[in-house]
């Protein structure tokens, strides 16, 4: 994955809620744009805020409703 300037501000406040999360991977397997990653435990960490296109895919995809996405900019 090629690098990110540090410089640019997200665009969305994603949150994961680890109470919900089962840790099945979904929200990182379709995130068009690799903004989860997993930790070493397979929990779901928002690394790169930066880079989501606020697309939602994790937030319907996901099975226990634990990713929030909310729009900072607007459009």
């Amino acid at each position: 994955m090629e690098e990110v300037d540090k410089k640019q501000k997200a665009r969305a406040e994603i949150t994961v809620n680890e109470k919900w999360c089962k840790k099945c991977g979904i929200c990182i397997a379709f995130c068009p744009k690799g903004v989860f990653v997993a930790d070493k435990f397979g929990k779901p960490i928002v690394k790169y805020p930066e880079q989501c296109i606020k697309c939602m895919l994790c937030v319907v995809r996901c099975p226990d409703f634990a990713v929030d996405v909310k729009k900072l900019d607007s459009e």
